[in-house]
């Protein structure tokens, strides 16, 4: 079985060479290998984002804002995520956040319903 490090190559060398879905492939595997691996949710985020796929973009943003909720990107991806999949309000709560931690902040940790943008707290 591949390491995370050797699935996270794959996926970054899959997007160098513009093949998004082959990336979405590898760190997709990444984070069914090991559930709590922050680098393969962002970066599987942002190949989604960048296949026009926003709301799965957002379910592995959110994924990722549970395991880390202190991370400045994480928020400011989701933020972009959002607003790309025309959910405004959602968007400005993330940019939001992300803004807070920016200023030292912390933000409360959080759960997502799968089937909805609402939060539930943890």
């Amino acid at each position: 079985m591949p390491t995370n490090e050797e699935l996270m190559d794959d996926g970054y060398a899959a997007l160098a060479l513009g093949e998004m879905e082959e990336a979405v492939k590898s760190f997709k595997q990444v984070v069914e290998q090991d559930p709590e691996f922050q680098d393969g949710w962002q970066a599987l985020s942002m190949a989604l984002y960048k296949l026009d796929r926003y709301e799965e973009a957002i379910v592995a943003g959110k994924r990722l804002a549970e395991i880390n909720p202190n991370n400045q990107f994480v928020w400011s991806s989701l933020s972009l995520a959002y607003n790309a999949n025309k959910q405004k309000v959602e968007a400005e709560a993330a940019g939001a956040k992300a803004r807070i931690i920016s200023w030292g902040g912390k933000i409360k940790p959080e759960t997502f319903d799968s089937n909805s943008s609402e939060k539930s707290p943890q």
